[in-house]
């Protein structure tokens, strides 16, 4: 008896995963999207309903865009603090640090005007949030 139970443990071993594999492969093909006729009209239905992926932003943006919302809700001196700290932290943005500092600039003219702005000002960036200050100022 253990002998037949063996020998057929050893068919099924063998027999069984080509009887999955094929039924598998029968399953697949015979599914709509696998024939050669349907498969654009299927295609192009399902793109339809697939959501567009997002453009990744530079760091830069994503940063300038976070203080300045950050400039909005606190005030200017925390945002640049914050920009120094970003900038030692990642020195790549280093080359957008006066750029930002600017944007800060001419952001808390808008907020706070051109005199209670000028008092944030400080030395990050090479002073360039006194200069985005004094363009927003002339209406450069």
């Amino acid at each position: 008896m253990t002998h037949t139970a063996r020998r057929i443990g050893r068919t099924l071993a063998l027999v069984l995963p080509v009887v999955l594999v094929l039924s598998g492969t029968l399953a697949v093909s015979s599914v709509p999207w696998a024939g050669q006729a349907t498969e654009s009209h299927v295609l192009t239905v399902s793109s339809e309903h697939v959501s567009v992926r997002a453009k990744s932003r530079a760091p830069q943006d994503v940063l300038r865009d976070k203080l300045l919302t950050q400039l909005q809700t606190t005030d200017p001196g925390v945002a640049l603090t914050h920009l120094q700290r970003e900038v030692e932290a990642r020195p790549s943005l280093a080359q957008h640090c006066m750029s930002i500092a600017r944007a800060l600039g001419r952001a808390a003219v808008d907020r706070y005007g051109p005199t209670r702005a000028q008092r944030f000002s400080r030395p990050v960036c090479d002073t360039s949030f006194a200069t985005g200050v004094q363009q927003q100022v002339l209406g450069h």
